[in-house]
């Protein structure tokens, strides 16, 4: 899932910024492994389409990583939602619960199947879907609700399955920011009938653009396979269990090339580089901050003692939206570009379509309002990262 990466405050919008300008931007593509490599590989082997031998090794890494019935790469991860919902069978006048804040992808995967998306509140810890208030907003038509991983910080995964099971409403885990995290000691992504991951630039693990559909339940894995192709059983003929492949299902082209394939297999390879490194820098940040934080009364990321984390982002929540102002175009001058995150979807223009208005979700409506993310990269050096520290630490709330 994309982030914001412009200067906007509710009804203001900047031109977005180019982080070329900044010596210090918020995000860098990160090519630590073979990446160069394997995409030579993949141009003189001579197959770049779909599902080659790169996309395969993918597949085959995540379902040994994660211990999953499934896991197909796709275009983006908002295509892997587009295929949840799909396999789901949603139809026009279903709901499906989400969190206000969360990227546009989470709703519009299901918008898109004429369903009606009911918007709930955040935690104000971990910014998670508040799974205090999931339960009340089943209704009969409440086919899924699509808890968000924000941050790479489980949510309360143990309370929404067992709400989700009394009900019977479908989970689909939104794991875009939560590849490799835990909860309770179990992975982020294995919980629900299925989950999706995204490989975006800003992403720990990235081709460009890019995502994965995760599939726990067996009985959706060959419906999975023949929606990504198009509609078709193709996967059934490549594996010589059809004599001839044609039209089954509905579906579209969900399969990205084999180049970008290859570019994430790289990644994947250094799985344990990346996250090390990613580690270190938050836990530079956290250190460096905290002292500061406490005495600006900002808050930094909230992470449960039972969570495994991704270190995928550091983000601060500044006091008012004016501070937060304040220290982005103070950032800006410094050279450093920080951004702040997701706009309350319940308030979007297409949002309040769906009965969105102000006051439905206030932590959302609030903290929206004060998060600044900071750069966050996996090749972010300590020189610059101590530049940053510095910038904010002098910075007078």
């Amino acid at each position: 899932m994309q982030n914001a990466s412009v200067t906007t405050t509710r009804g203001r919008t900047q031109p977005p910024l180019i982080a070329s300008q900044f010596p210090i931007p918020f995000n860098r593509p990160s090519f630590l492994g073979r990446e160069k490599e394997y995409m030579a590989q993949a141009l003189e082997g001579g197959h770049i389409s779909g599902d080659g031998p790169f996309s395969k090794a993918c597949h085959s890494f995540f379902e040994s990583q994660l211990g999953v019935a499934k896991a197909l790469i796709t275009t983006s991860c908002t295509h892997a939602l587009e295929m949840t919902a799909l396999l789901l069978d949603i139809q026009p006048g279903d709901e499906v619960i989400l969190p206000a804040y969360t990227f546009v992808s989470t709703a519009n995967a299901f918008v898109l199947r004429g369903a009606r998306p009911v918007f709930i509140d955040v935690r104000p810890d971990t910014m998670n879907f508040d799974e205090r208030l999931f339960e009340r907003a089943i209704t009969a038509r409440t086919r899924a609700a699509v808890p968000v991983h924000y941050a790479g910080v489980g949510c309360e995964m143990d309370q929404i399955m067992t709400i989700a099971h009394r009900h019977g409403v479908a989970i689909v885990e939104d794991n875009a920011h939560g590849l490799f995290g835990k909860y309770r000691g179990k992975l982020l992504g294995t919980f629900g009938k299925m989950s999706t991951l995204s490989f975006h630039e800003t992403k720990n693990f990235s081709c460009g653009e890019g995502g994965a559909l995760i599939v726990n339940d067996e009985s959706l894995v060959e419906r999975a396979e023949i929606i990504r192709e198009k509609g078709t059983n193709r996967s059934r003929f490549f594996r010589g269990l059809v004599d001839k492949y044609t039209w089954t299902d509905v579906g579209s082209s969900y399969l990205p090339s084999d180049l970008l394939a290859a570019v994430l297999l790289a990644q994947l390879e250094l799985k344990d580089e990346i996250q090390s490194r990613r580690q270190a820098i938050w836990e530079r940040y956290d250190s460096g901050l905290e002292s500061w934080a406490r005495r600006s009364g900002v808050q930094l990321p909230v992470i449960p003692a039972d969570r495994e984390q991704t270190y995928h982002m550091f983000y601060l929540l500044m006091p008012s939206l004016e501070s937060r102002t304040r220290l982005i175009d103070a950032l800006k001058i410094a050279g450093i570009l920080s951004v702040f995150h997701y706009l309350p979807l319940h308030l979007s223009e297409v949002g309040r379509r769906f009965g969105g208005r102000e006051g439905q979700c206030p932590v959302t409506e609030d903290l929206s309002d004060r998060l600044l993310r900071l750069p966050f990269f996996t090749t972010l050096t300590a020189d610059e990262q101590d530049r940053v520290i510095e910038q904010i630490v002098d910075f007078e709330v």
